[in-house]
């Protein structure tokens, strides 16, 4: 009786696992892809389709996504903001349909400020979003997403209008001021945590500039700026780690520019750090990365 009962449980064992690589075949090759959306404050991003795995980037509330493979309990997902693939937890989004991508806001608001509560309008449901999450149909503190109106203090958006003031470098330094001491975390894009790059994407995103994910990818777009004499505030600048090693000649690093003598960055935690044309200057005269170039943005 006991050997009936392993054969069976073996062979159950083996038609589940048949059955999710035949569904998981199938997902692979479009059916059932789609689109998804982020529908929990803050998605870690995984190399993996696993906890254990590595952070990569992180979603934001509301964040649209193209759906590049499923597996069980686990979606690979394209980010239509950035193009940052990966995988998340299945249960952290929403499928919804296509139309989605064609559809365009009637205005649109940033949370500005490092954490902001909302409230669902029909629910009482209660969501803590962090800097740079983007607010949909955005009109006097409420917002859409997901067919579920929510409430904000509108104190705590950045509206993108087209009709505008013009967005100047302080402006962005002031927001990213307000992030100081928050914690280094790889991957992070949230006030809990940032990496170097998600720091300035996220600051620059609450202005409706759309920054790439990666410091070697940031440095593809803006204007390059000569010298520290010509920069401004709110430039970004890039650095590599060949004063430690003179074949490091990948971009590992970007901060901020507060002057020409001091940048704010994520290294360790946000702080503030001089800057002169070799690189990041410790108090006691240590060179701790190497400059490579300035790039404006605004």
């Amino acid at each position: 009786m006991k050997k009936i009962l392993t054969l069976l449980l073996v062979l159950v064992a083996i038609t589940s696992l048949v059955y999710s690589a035949e569904n998981d075949l199938k997902q692979n090759q479009g059916e059932e892809l789609g689109i998804v959306v982020a529908r929990c404050p803050v998605i870690p991003v995984r190399h993996d389709p696993s906890e254990a795995s590595e952070q990569e980037t992180q979603l934001q509330f509301g964040e649209v996504c193209e759906v590049v493979e499923r597996r069980s309990g686990w979606t690979k997902i394209r980010s239509t903001r950035d193009g940052q693939v990966g995988w998340v937890s299945s249960r952290m989004v929403t499928p919804v349909g296509e139309e989605i991508l064609s559809v365009t806001p009637q205005s649109m608001g940033v949370v500005a400020t490092p954490m902001a509560v909302v409230t669902g309008k029909e629910t009482g449901e209660k969501l803590m979003l962090t800097i740079g999450t983007r607010l949909p149909n955005y009109v006097d503190g409420t917002f859409e997403v997901l067919g579920v109106h929510y409430q904000i203090d509108p104190s705590c958006v950045y509206v993108l209008d087209e009709g505008q003031q013009t967005v100047t470098g302080e402006d962005v330094v002031r927001v990213a001021k307000s992030l100081m001491n928050v914690p280094y975390l790889w991957g992070g894009k949230n006030m809990m945590g940032f990496d170097c790059s998600g720091f300035t994407q996220v600051v620059y995103s609450v202005f409706g500039v759309n920054l790439l994910r990666n410091a070697r990818e940031q440095i593809t777009q803006g204007e390059v700026v000569n010298s520290l004499a010509e920069s401004r505030p709110g430039d970004l600048v890039f650095f590599d780690h060949s004063d430690r090693d003179p074949k490091a000649t990948r971009i590992s690093h970007v901060g901020m520019l507060i002057s020409p003598t001091e940048l704010i960055h994520c290294a360790g935690y946000v702080h503030v750090d001089k800057i002169d044309e070799e690189g990041i200057r410790l108090a006691n005269g240590k060179l701790t990365h190497h400059l490579v170039r300035i790039k404006r943005y605004l």
